[in-house]
């Protein structure tokens, strides 16, 4: 990598980290307290993603799920009413934990960003992130890991 363009993308790691440890603590992080684990399946109740303060209620964005099988956690991000996406918080540059920040996820390492779906928005990533399939019901949401 040139050196301007490594001096850029630290200079921009280092706005983005501070700026997305601040949005992310606006609602903080959250890793689910209920699940199950069955054949493959992960069953989350949608409640995990109710906040209620003083009375009322609020959904939140998303939360966070650590399982045995991956070293990084899954982001279980809520894209629609009814709609989430599973993504694995790791990088696909050189497998760094991502952050969560103003709806994107942000690599610390190297600036890397991708959107909640999934998808490189920019890199040094060339490659998307490892995302399950994901479903819900009137209960819970199921993530086939």
């Amino acid at each position: 990598m040139e050196r301007r363009k490594f001096l850029q993308q630290s200079c921009k790691a280092l706005l983005v980290v501070p700026l997305g440890a601040g949005l992310a603590s606006c609602e903080g992080l959250y890793y689910v307290a209920e699940h199950s684990y069955k054949d493959g399946v992960v069953s989350i109740p949608l409640s995990e993603f109710e906040i209620v303060k003083e009375g009322k209620s609020k959904k939140r964005k998303f939360v966070l799920y650590k399982s045995e099988k991956f070293q990084f956690p899954i982001c279980v991000y809520r894209t629609g009413k009814n709609e989430y996406v599973s993504s694995l918080m790791e990088c696909t540059h050189q497998g760094c934990e991502l952050n969560v920040a103003g709806g994107a996820y942000s690599c610390p390492c190297h600036g890397s960003e991708f959107s909640t779906q999934g998808k490189v928005l920019e890199g040094p990533a060339e490659y998307d992130l490892k995302t399950f399939e994901t479903k819900t019901d009137e209960k819970n949401i199921y993530i086939n890991v």
